[in-house]
């Protein structure tokens, strides 16, 4: 779908500037592919009733029915469908793993994890539903979303446990880059729009 494609084009763009000021050397390559795809299978979750002026040219029928195709051809999860589409697409090893490592729910996972993994998540942590923002904007969008659920996933208590975890997370990546979090703005994301649309992925040798 249209904000889809646009939320992860922003992901891999916020990922691609940390990538290119950064001091110590990174698998630029498998680092963007892994954002340009950890939202393939999202169309299976999403409420398209919701928000249907996002689903402009093509408009809510179509998406409903592709969205249809999606759970009948992969899963009705979103998670196994995002795997099943990579596995497809013959990524390499390392892209499939950074992108079994997205998600706010395995915050505990990333913060222990190594830099490649928590720059794809902060990365995607740097985004909203509408543009490129700030790691606490983000952050406070999030708890709304997740405390405002009938379901919770966890606590209060377990979120606020999260947060000074990707401040610290936040705090170890920009120790290593040439810039600090503000110089990552939404103007500068967009610019790497066109870039990022012709990236080649990584796949398998």
């Amino acid at each position: 779908m249209p904000q889809l494609q646009t939320h992860m084009l922003r992901v891999a763009g916020v990922a691609s500037i940390i990538c290119d000021n950064f001091e110590k050397p990174l698998d630029k390559n498998s680092i963007i592919s892994a954002c340009l795809l950890h939202n393939m299978g999202n169309i299976i979750k999403a409420d398209l009733d919701l928000f249907p002026e996002y689903l402009e040219e093509r408009g809510i029928k179509y998406w409903k029915k592709v969205q249809r195709e999606f759970i009948d051809k992969f899963s009705n999860n979103d998670h196994i469908a995002t795997y099943t589409i990579c596995e497809e697409l013959d990524v390499n090893s390392k892209t499939f793993v950074l992108i079994k490592g997205f998600g706010f729910a395995k915050t505990e996972e990333t913060f222990n994890s190594n830099i490649m993994r928590k720059l794809c998540v902060y990365s995607d942590l740097r985004v909203s539903p509408h543009k490129t923002t700030s790691l606490e904007h983000r952050l406070n969008e999030v708890k709304r979303s997740y405390l405002s659920r009938d379901k919770l996933i966890y606590t209060k208590e377990q979120f606020d446990k999260f947060i000074p975890m990707w401040f610290e997370i936040e705090k170890q990546i920009f120790a290593h880059r040439k810039i600090k979090p503000e110089d990552v703005t939404e103007e500068k994301v967009k610019m790497l729009f066109d870039q990022l649309n012709n990236f080649e992925i990584e796949t398998k040798e």
